[in-house]
């Protein structure tokens, strides 16, 4: 997705990435059937999102990247913000492994469940994480890793 993206802005900055679902294709140690990415162009002051599928499904699903709309995007939040390439080290299968590692007992207790992994950045953490969860918000496990050291920060 890097490509097309730095075609549209020059000064693009990672904003977000997040596995998505493919129907007839199973995600699995931290590897996804598709991707998507949210980029931000500080000059241009826009956001578009950028999607990365292995294969067709549906009308929505395309094989390869596929371009959204660009959004106005009014800058940073202590929430959501982006970060530089280089400080994002860590890929999302290290990631995954490092999450298993940290959630193995209640994996055990809960067989079966499918990791949703998520990249991103704000305020209270030093670097860009990975927020691996397996099962729901309400009744699952969560472990954020840093994407830079690979250290676990919760869970």
């Amino acid at each position: 997705m890097y490509k097309p993206a730095r075609a549209w802005a020059k000064d693009l900055l990672p904003l977000t990435l997040a596995s998505n679902d493919v129907p007839g294709f199973k995600n699995e140690d931290g590897k996804a059937a598709m991707w998507t990415a949210v980029f931000v162009s500080p000059s241009l002051r826009q956001a578009r999102t950028f999607f990365y599928s292995i294969a067709d499904s549906g009308t929505n699903i395309h094989k390869g990247v596929s371009i959204g709309g660009e959004q106005a995007w009014t800058g940073e939040t202590p929430k959501v913000q982006p970060f530089q390439f280089t400080e994002f080290a860590m890929n999302s299968d290290v990631a995954y492994k490092t999450a298993f590692g940290k959630g193995e007992s209640w994996l055990k207790k809960h067989p079966g469940m499918i990791a949703t992994m998520f990249l991103g950045k704000a305020a209270r953490f030093p670097a860009p994480v990975w927020y691996v969860q397996w099962g729901s918000t309400k009744s699952g496990y969560v472990a954020i890793i840093n994407a830079t050291t690979g250290e676990v920060l919760s869970k």
